[in-house]
């Protein structure tokens, strides 16, 4: 069959591999025909559909909304590169234990798809812990996982997203050591962050709407916290008691809070450094603010690429090509910024 949605893009790619007659795909974007479809060029270039067959390594992102993924525009072309038959596909999962219950596990799964690993989205960072069998130390210090290998029907979990956020801050801003920063969100990619900049000495507070949610994560790794309207209550600026702002909200993120900001230019003046953890083609408005503010800014793709090749590592033991995972998801960027 071919299902329709997000939920059912995988059958449209894997449909193929696995003795389907046909697939389906629009001509171009802005061209289909039902929900859920990919465009022909996508279909033969970026998941190679016709070379696709039953002994191929599955790999996939499992989010909630899954749409705006980026990840697999960078590790097909990974794939490809090193001559693997493998494939990397968007998976729109709700229900996390639900889903590894019929889908991943060998005695209880309704269908074979081979799967090899998995990259983690929100909002499942935390929740996929509970039915994993292993968890890196690291990870498990961090409390929260976005990478699963799968070794000898064991899921292993890990967390690239430390690596992959401090990695290009460092390279942008230099040493963090005793940096203030401000940190909104308590998910798990905030986790990680918060994670990060501990093991680099920044001095750190946590901000969230429940400020029991900031308390707890920030009292967890020993940082500061406060309720995020705690700021609008202040007579001080922003840049009084914060030298970097870090958001790891999902405001900005396609969806309902595509729009949304948690400040404006005026708000983020004499801040030293923005950093959107969103990823998106686009400047988010969090980022348009800081830029009309003067403020230097670095968004969600620097840190996908950086976490994207961490997770190829993990998957298949052998460094990733960076140069090609890096211009893939330029290349990417730039198509949808047209």
């Amino acid at each position: 069959p071919v299902a329709m949605g997000d939920a059912g893009k995988w059958t449209r790619i894997l449909g193929l591999a696995h003795g389907a007659y046909l697939t389906y795909a629009s001509l171009e974007t802005g061209s289909e025909t039902a929900p859920g479809q990919i465009t022909a060029k996508d279909m033969l270039r970026i998941y190679r559909a016709k070379e696709l067959n039953s002994e191929t390594t599955v790999f996939a992102v499992l989010g909630d909304p899954i749409a705006q993924s980026l990840s697999p525009y960078m590790h097909n072309p990974a794939f490809v590169a090193s001559g693997m038959n493998a494939v990397f596909l968007p998976l729109l999962v709700k229900d996390i234990g639900n889903f590894f219950r019929r889908m991943v596990r060998p005695e209880s799964r309704e269908v074979e798809l081979n799967f090899g690993g998995f990259s983690v989205t929100m909002p499942h960072k935390q929740s996929i812990m509970p039915v994993l069998d292993a968890i890196d130390p690291t990870a498990a210090s961090i409390g929260a996982v976005n990478t699963v290998k799968i070794d000898n029907d064991k899921l292993i979990g890990f967390n690239t997203d430390a690596p992959g956020f401090i990695t290009p801050l460092k390279a942008k801003f230099g040493e963090l050591n005793r940096t203030r920063v401000a940190v909104f969100g308590a998910g798990g990619a905030a986790r990680a962050v918060v994670f990060a900049l501990k093991q680099e000495n920044a001095e750190v507070t946590v901000y969230a709407r429940d400020g029991q949610t900031s308390k707890a994560l920030a009292d967890e790794f020993g940082v500061n916290s406060a309720p995020l309207s705690s700021i609008g209550d202040s007579s001080s600026r922003l840049c009084d008691s914060h030298d970097i702002v870090v958001d790891t909200t999902p405001l900005g993120m396609k969806g309902p809070l595509e729009n949304e900001t948690l400040f404006s230019a005026d708000q983020l003046a004499g801040v030293k450094f923005v950093y959107d953890l969103v990823t998106k083609a686009t400047d988010t408005p969090i980022i348009r603010e800081a830029k009309l503010a003067r403020i230097p800014t670095l968004g969600g793709i620097e840190m996908l690429i950086a976490q994207g090749m961490r997770q190829y590592e993990i998957w298949t033991g052998n460094a990733a090509p960076a140069e090609t995972m890096r211009a893939a998801a330029f290349a990417r960027f730039e198509y949808l910024r047209k």
